[in-house]
């Protein structure tokens, strides 16, 4: 948009890019509220409303990013928080929230039960505010605001306020995110961002992007990808022994710049495609790298998250567990952003 030949020769901002908000009217998903975000760029993906505004599908031009699984979009179910009920609606997409008090397996203790992930994926928004651009007037952001709320009578009440929002021209996402507590005693707070990528970004030979120490997840011995002497940052051909659950999981500490800032992602030489996700290192502090090369359900991930995904139990006994205290509120910052010129890919690829 620097060279601005649409001038006088536009009169509805749509034309360039914008939001369009819908309801989905068929399958799994029906009634299911979601936003169309336009950037005009290329880029355009699926904001699920009614699914704490997580992103579905994601496409750069004709490439799409994000990996879908076989149910994709599905309408929320508020008591899905048991056992591994969440697999049942995980929908995949560009961003899955995990959150907002256990991130993890199912587990069961003194201080409750949980069930894989937690509810917050699960959990509608109600929508504070949709921003459209106006480049007439020379305003090319656009942004929408809602409010999700984790809560139950007697237990924790969170609350988290997510904006997503971008600009006309640029090929990025960024996310906002505040969770308080609307309590009043203190609650246990957890947080991931599970960023599903798929075919053809995600490809044989594709690079996975990051920088920093790391564990295998399982224990070098018990992991067949992420052990000393592996190329584990590249994508693999699909695995036999990935098909059901199959998959393995690096628990990464992941290395700032001189800004606090870090950055990982994914990059196809194939497609002359990078997607670049940046967070700030004390409000995220580590990052799992998820691989499943299974045939027909064929996923890597990247998820920057408060803790690992080892449970709210663990990161209790671990003193890891963040408590916010009644008012008490953390903010959240993620940039997703595609990248085709081969001067910012190669600096991506220096994270490595």
């Amino acid at each position: 948009m620097d060279n601005p030949t649409w001038k006088n020769k536009i009169c509805n901002p749509a034309q360039l890019g914008g939001i369009e908000t819908a309801v989905i009217d068929n399958g799994l998903g029906r009634g299911t509220r979601i936003a169309w975000i336009n950037t005009g760029t290329g880029l355009r993906y699926k904001v699920v409303i009614d699914r704490a505004m997580d992103i579905a599908d994601a496409f750069y031009n004709q490439h799409s990013l994000a990996w879908l699984s076989h149910a994709g979009v599905t309408s929320p179910e508020r008591f899905s928080d048991r056992g591994i009920g969440w697999l049942r609606t995980f929908g995949g997409g560009l961003l899955t929230t995990c959150g907002l008090t256990h991130v993890g397996g199912p587990e069961a203790d003194a201080h409750g039960e949980r069930g894989l992930h937690g509810q917050i994926s699960n959990t509608p928004a109600e929508i504070e505010s949709i921003l459209q651009p106006d480049p007439m007037s020379g305003r090319m952001e656009m942004s929408i605001t809602g409010r999700i709320r984790q809560t139950q009578v007697f237990g924790p009440n969170l609350e988290l306020r997510r904006t997503i929002s971008g600009t006309i021209g640029q090929a990025a996402i960024r996310i906002r995110d505040e969770v308080i507590n609307r309590g009043n005693t203190a609650a246990p707070h957890m947080l991931l961002y599970h960023l599903n990528f798929g075919w053809p970004l995600v490809d044989e030979g594709a690079d996975i992007i990051w920088g920093g120490s790391w564990q295998a997840r399982d224990g070098a011995a018990h992991n067949r990808i992420f052990r000393e002497g592996n190329n584990y940052r590249k994508c693999l051909a699909p695995l036999d022994e990935h098909s059901g659950g199959g998959e393995e999981a690096a628990f990464i500490n992941p290395t700032p710049d001189s800004s606090g800032q870090c950055t990982c992602g994914v990059y196809n030489a194939q497609i002359g495609v990078a997607v670049a996700v940046r967070f700030q290192k004390d409000q995220l502090p580590w990052l799992t790298n998820w691989q499943h090369w299974g045939k027909g359900e064929y996923v890597m991930g990247l998820e920057p998250g408060t803790n690992p995904p080892i449970g709210q139990g663990r990161a209790r006994a671990q003193d890891e567990l963040i408590f916010l205290q009644p008012a008490e509120s953390r903010a959240f910052d993620l940039q997703i952003e595609v990248l085709s010129d081969e001067a910012r890919i190669k600096e991506l690829l220096k994270v490595n």
